[in-house]
């Protein structure tokens, strides 16, 4: 493997255990309600019930997935 392919594959590991870690469904869950509050930007009261619900939900999420692990 020529030295930039693994300068380039060290970068994304490090970007992608620092961003998604072990909690990917966290990951995934930012990255929904940032789209969603970028598509509600101009809906303000829908977006103060929806945007916590989603919070809330991904959290949830989390924490049912690390119950879940042994």
């Amino acid at each position: 493997m020529s030295r930039l392919r693994q300068m380039a594959r060290s970068f994304g590991s490090f970007w992608w255990d620092f961003l998604v870690g072990d909690t990917p469904e966290l990951f995934l869950s930012v990255v929904v309600i940032i789209g969603v509050a970028l598509v509600l930007r101009h809906h303000s009261a829908v977006a103060i019930i929806v945007l916590p619900v989603m919070a809330i939900a991904g959290l949830g999420a989390s924490l049912w997935r690390g119950r879940r692990s042994p």
